[in-house]
């Protein structure tokens, strides 16, 4: 994989939060306050458990996809494009006193992604919505 890039080694989350998005325009997280890197954090309406069983079926589904660290309030994956083997880390964390998961999608190289982490994210909030039956 020549464009894999490195595991980040500072991902995570430290006192409630995921780390922030790097100066790029190639990231969204939850937790951000610009405009630029902010996306909504995905809703939830069932236990803890069951909604990270169902963000890992919604991510199991979509190719090119490995899960490396699951436990029971947080969720990591890598996200590998079919064309040029680009990877992108992706974070999900279980925000129970916000009843809400907080999410973190950063490429691991290069500057621009076309939106491809933003628009991953609403395909993720879409499916796990449908799996969850949310209004």
């Amino acid at each position: 994989m020549f464009f894999a890039g490195k595991r980040p080694e500072n991902l995570g989350v430290r006192d409630g939060k995921l780390t922030p998005c790097p100066n790029t325009p190639n990231c969204v997280c939850s937790q951000s306050l610009d405009a630029e890197h902010s996306i909504d954090p995905l809703t939830y309406n069932s236990t803890p458990p069951e909604t990270i069983a169902a963000l890992k079926k919604v991510i199991q589904a979509m190719p090119k996809t490995k899960i490396i660290t699951e436990n029971n309030n947080y969720l990591y994956a890598e996200f590998t494009s079919a064309l040029m083997g680009f990877v992108d880390d992706v974070e999900f964390y279980l925000d129970e006193d916000a009843k809400a998961i907080q999410v973190r999608s950063a490429s691991r190289l290069g500057q621009s992604d076309l939106g491809v982490n933003r628009k991953r994210i609403e395909t993720i909030r879409t499916k796990l919505k449908e799996l969850q039956s949310l209004p």
